[in-house]
């Protein structure tokens, strides 16, 4: 497919995928590497993001087609994402590989999260938003296990994937003994820490590894780990949902680092 963009003639590759939600499709506009086929709007969405945008000229060298709000429905399916009168055709991002963004990467103090068997697209996206809040520099999933064109995904990340490298690795092992040897420490949030996670320096490079809510990390990936904490709270709660885990340790880490 040809499509025309900002002047430029972009090759779109065969497989594209549809993104909703307001968020989500005007980070995707705002964003020069994101290609995208066409957009599908009602007469009011478009309205409306004209005028809380009127700096930018979103659609310009996109192709728009108008749709009322159930057409919109019947194009989203039913999986319950809400889409806002906005639905987007896009192709992936491009994708670094992690080799790639570590040899490259010249700073001091890198923070990347790790997640092991999360695969709830709601968690992954809010995790993302997180992520993207509290300068995370990197996501690193199992490629086979990420649901990278989910509705779900983008929705519940609020356009924050326009603005993170998420990178697939086929074996999380693999790539921590490859951060290891470029000076990363993996620390593994995990019920069975007995060191909360604020009693640690996070200057440096850092990975950050979550598991499941309900597995947790596997003891394998626990051995290749260099700490283990845990999140403080009250004895009201047994634990807290992993995306509220991974917000409440980069907002420490973000105000740790940058008060250092």
């Amino acid at each position: 497919m040809l499509v025309i963009r900002n002047n430029c003639l972009i090759i779109m590759k065969k497989t594209t995928f549809l993104i909703v939600g307001k968020h989500p499709v005007l980070e995707a506009l705002k964003n020069p590497s994101r290609k995208i086929a066409r957009v599908f709007l009602t007469e009011d969405a478009q309205k409306k993001l004209n005028r809380e945008n009127q700096s930018l000229n979103l659609f310009k060298s996109i192709n728009v087609f108008y749709k009322s709000r159930k057409e919109l429905d019947n194009l989203c399916g039913r999986d319950e994402t809400a889409h806002q009168g906005l639905v987007a055709e896009v192709e992936q991002l491009e994708e670094i590989t992690l080799k790639e963004f570590v040899l490259d990467c010249k700073n001091k103090n890198i923070n990347l999260i790790a997640l092991e068997e999360v695969t709830d697209p709601r968690n992954i996206g809010s995790i993302i938003r997180s992520a993207v809040a509290f300068n995370i520099d990197g996501l690193i999933v199992k490629e086979r296990s990420f649901p990278s064109k989910s509705k779900l995904l983008y929705k519940s990340a609020s356009g924050g994937i326009e603005h993170i490298k998420i990178f697939k690795v086929s074996n999380l092992n693999t790539a921590f003994r490859f951060l290891k040897n470029k000076e990363f420490w993996v620390s593994a949030f995990d019920i069975s820490a007995t060191k909360d996670f604020t009693q640690n320096n996070w200057k440096g490079k850092n990975v950050l590894l979550f598991g499941s809510e309900g597995y947790g990390i596997k003891a394998k990936t626990l051995e290749n780990s260099d700490f283990k904490f845990k999140v403080n709270m009250n004895n009201n709660i047994d634990s807290l949902n992993i995306s509220n885990t991974v917000s409440v340790v980069c907002h420490h880490i973000f105000h740790s680092i940058k008060l250092k």
